[in-house]
């Protein structure tokens, strides 16, 4: 029986947005680019949901540019967004019908993991970048 391959390689894609919220949809629309590209058509939904969550916090709770990070390695996708506020996300989340306040819970419901970590200074843009990790078995490899 032959061994399987090491599978497809790993690849990375950074995507730099201004302060816009308008840049979201342009992200989504990329990311679905990016994972037809790689053959990922099960990760198109949940990592649209969760890049538009995260990205609009980024927007909504900054004041300076953003950036989506997709990245994937082995049967990991993950994607991230930075920011230029080193505030941590809130680990709690509201339980009202209010729209505010949802998209944690969200990406905690949907994502196979998730965190964040503070970008210092000397890496050339401080703020905070949170990310979540989706299964990417169902992908060729």
């Amino acid at each position: 029986m032959p061994m399987p391959g090491p599978g497809p390689a790993p690849w990375e894609y950074t995507l730099y947005i201004p302060h816009d919220p308008r840049a979201v949809g342009i992200c989504r629309r990329a990311l679905r680019d990016i994972l037809t590209t790689h053959h990922l058509p099960a990760l198109l939904e949940p990592a649209e949901l969760l890049a538009s969550e995260l990205l609009g916090n980024a927007i909504r709770h900054t004041k300076g540019p953003a950036a989506l990070k997709l990245r994937q390695s082995g049967p990991s996708f993950r994607l991230g967004a930075w920011d230029t506020d080193p505030t941590p996300p809130p680990t709690t989340y509201p339980r009202t019908h209010d729209e505010h306040g949802r998209g944690l819970r969200l990406v905690d419901a949907y994502a196979d993991d998730w965190g964040w970590f503070q970008v210092s200074a000397a890496s050339g843009a401080a703020g905070k970048y949170v990310w979540c990790e989706l299964d990417a078995k169902s992908g060729p490899g």
